[in-house]
């Protein structure tokens, strides 16, 4: 017969403890244990019953390197290195709203002539159908089921035989095994280690939904993410239509890779050019904006940048940010001021990345510093000129990774010419478009404003 106990179990690590303290030793964390009541002996399972296997050796063991199912959207084949690996436990978390369920259910509309069993503790079975009328794709052979016990569903999946197995939340399911609320950490747990046995011996691949904290980080124990075999981190912002998925951990791909996203009436979009998306060609000319090459992962493509220096109104310069490190503003601010003479520490600045990117690439610098200058100095800068440098404290213009991406980049969207850094060595030219090196800021000043 099961014996239970009750344990207390910090919901921000999994760690357990015997008594309610307030302070985790573990994670530091205050307030965050919670009682749970724990099963000792595991009650029967679908997956309990399947039968041991031996070990094989490693010599003996074939594979297919191109033996992956398609999820059928290009983007998220792309950041999962072809496909998904049979077999595979994929997380995929982000804020609410951001269209996980909605990427979901295309993955499961767009994989044509497979099986799919989506899982959906949060929604019914017509309220998934209202959601798959507006979404493009179609698959007969996609099975909803509305259900949060774990051993139901697995025994539901073992009956059907999906290719791909869907699951939104896994914070919604519960497992009989444990008698604590669905979402606790021991439920999220269990679950996770009962699916990833179901993922191995199946080899089916199964995706999970995960939520999110405040802080931005996965719902649930830390050893979740060390359970599955990809994370997949859905980002964008509520007042932007564009999304980025991007992997904080892949098994069988590079962590690399980025898929963007456009959120429309018919669900998410492919962006195949974000270039196109995040610049614009028509505008007439104005200071403060300039043109700067980025990579983000493997993909380079152009951003535009927005700088507005204005006098200070209330006495104390502000200095506001969208998109950008403020603390990395008020550095550039200070270089200018110190190596190239211009005075804005009695100037309000203000930073935009236009599209609602946020960016962390140190190359963006350039572009940066040229758009506070063109707004100081009120001089536009060409519409057919691009950056692409990082700035020193010393005031140079340091070299960055990846520049003939990022050159034939600037040369394929047109631009005809892309200010890098002087210390590049054994650059290719590229075809109609001219490049500029510069060793210092006052180089820069002299060739945009002389």
């Amino acid at each position: 017969m099961a014996k239970n106990k009750t344990v207390y179990v910090c919901q921000n690590c999994g760690a357990e403890s015997s008594k309610w303290i307030g302070h985790c030793p573990a994670c530091k964390e205050w307030n965050t244990y919670r009682e749970e009541l724990i099963t000792l002996s595991p009650g029967p399972g679908v997956t309990r019953d399947a039968p041991r296997r031996k070990p094989e050796l490693l010599s003996g063991i074939e594979v297919n390197e191109s033996d992956r199912i398609t999820s059928g959207i290009g983007e998220t084949d792309r950041i999962l290195g072809g496909g998904l690996v049979r077999g595979s436990l994929i997380l995929m978390g982000g804020e609410p709203g951001i269209g996980k369920s909605t990427l979901a259910l295309q993955i499961a509309l767009s994989t044509e002539g497979r099986r799919v069993l989506y899982v959906s503790g949060e929604e019914s079975e017509g309220q998934v159908k209202l959601r798959a009328k507006r979404l493009e794709g179609k698959n007969d052979a996609c099975f909803i089921y509305n259900e949060t016990e774990l051993e139901s569903m697995i025994a539901q999946a073992v009956a059907i035989r999906p290719e791909l197995l869907i699951i939104d939340s896994i914070q919604t399911l519960n497992s009989s095994v444990l008698e604590s609320s669905a979402g606790s950490v021991s439920q999220v747990r269990e679950c996770a280690a009962m699916l990833l046995r179901y993922a191995k011996e199946s080899g089916v691949p199964v995706i999970l939904i995960g939520h999110i904290t405040k802080d931005g980080s996965l719902a649930g124990p830390k050893v979740l993410e060390h359970i599955v075999d990809v994370v997949l981190q859905f980002e964008g912002d509520g007042n932007y239509l564009f999304r980025i998925l991007r992997p904080v951990k892949n098994r069988f791909g590079s962590t690399a890779e980025i898929g963007i996203f456009e959120m429309g009436s018919g669900g998410l979009r492919e962006v195949t050019d974000p270039s196109e998306l995040f610049i614009r060609r028509d505008r007439d000319p104005a200071s403060g904006v300039s043109i700067a090459a980025t990579v983000d992962g493997l993909r380079p493509f152009m951003i535009e940048t927005q700088a507005l220096v204005s006098s200070a109104v209330y006495g104390t310069p502000q200095r506001s940010t969208t998109g950008f490190d403020t603390r990395r503003l008020n550095m550039l601010l200070a270089v200018l001021e110190k190596r190239a003479g211009f005075r804005l520490a009695v100037k309000d600045v203000f930073l935009n990345i236009a599209g609602g990117l946020k960016v962390s690439d140190p190359a963006i610098d350039l572009a940066v510093v040229s758009s506070v200058l063109s707004s100081s100095l009120d001089a536009p800068v060409g519409q057919h000129t691009a950056f692409a440098g990082e700035v020193g404290l010393s005031g140079e213009i340091r070299p960055v990774a990846r520049i003939e991406q990022r050159i034939m980049e600037a040369s394929r969207m047109g631009f005809e010419q892309i200010v890098i850094s002087g210390y590049h060595k054994s650059i290719r030219e590229q075809p109609g478009v001219q490049i500029s090196k510069v060793y210092k800021v006052e180089g820069l000043v002299r060739l945009l404003f002389s």
